[in-house]
């Protein structure tokens, strides 16, 4: 994907003459407009586009080839990192869960379109978070973009230091012990970048000093799906583990 931006932007760099192994190569979206000018469409020159690789299979063949993967680092600066940066999904092999929704009446409003957002909050209103999360007091405080504080931390043995960089969760709820943010998919994915979890659990972590748990959740047909993610470093992009999964359905 985006092959040929991200090879002429290689070779314009020069980075076949990096040491990644020594260091990460920091790059900013001037260099990237510059070395895309002549291309023809959007997808071939936009900066967000070209960085934007949630998946594994979304880097360029470059990436791939040299084990490379693209961190935001401050607005406008990237890091191009040699290393693991995507965890896998696992598939859940555990019969759903049949749960009962909190609900006496029918959400006619939840049934228009297939948005990532509304399933999410279907599941909100049927308790299906509070359910996987054995929490009861949870409830929504946290939606949109927002911009992360200064923080640095390791992935592998390189040092990052993040300023400002935008994140979005799709929803984050608090409760009496903790807040919980998810990070929602409506398509076949089986593995995302670490950062699209971790900035945000860096940034609200800074806010609070109750436990914050990132989620996955995804909904294929019926079943809705969570994952429950934790970082048992905090300054350790790489320290992510699976906490439990479950699937659910909602009567």
């Amino acid at each position: 994907m985006h092959d040929k931006s991200w090879e002429k932007i290689y070779n314009d760099l020069e980075m076949d003459k990096h040491d990644f192994d020594k260091m990460p190569f920091t790059i900013t979206a001037e260099q990237i407009k510059t070395a895309c000018q002549d291309f023809k469409t959007t997808g071939e020159k936009e900066v967000r586009i070209l960085c934007k690789q949630d998946t594994r299979e979304d880097r360029p063949n470059i990436f791939r080839d040299n084990g490379l993967f693209i961190l935001p680092v401050q607005n406008g600066i990237y890091a191009i990192i040699k290393g693991e940066g995507y965890i896998d999904i696992p598939k859940i092999v555990t019969d759903p869960i049949s749960h009962d929704s909190i609900l006496d009446f029918s959400l006619d409003t939840s049934k228009i379109g297939n948005s990532e957002m509304q399933h999410l909050d279907f599941a909100y209103a049927s308790s299906i978070i509070r359910s996987f999360m054995e929490d009861r007091s949870l409830v929504l405080t946290i939606r949109g973009r927002k911009y992360t504080p200064k923080f640095d931390f390791i992935v592998g043995s390189h040092k990052i230091s993040v300023n400002s960089v935008q994140t979005e969760v799709d929803a984050g709820y608090e409760g009496t012990d903790s807040v919980v943010l998810v990070e929602a998919k409506n398509a076949n994915v089986d593995n995302t970048i670490i950062r699209q979890l971790y900035y945000p659990y860096r940034q609200w972590q800074s806010h609070t000093l109750k436990k914050v748990s990132p989620i996955f959740f995804d909904k294929k047909g019926k079943i809705y799906s969570l994952w429950q993610f934790e970082f048992s470093e905090l300054n350790n992009y790489s320290s992510i583990k699976l906490v439990k999964s479950k699937r659910y359905t909602i009567e």
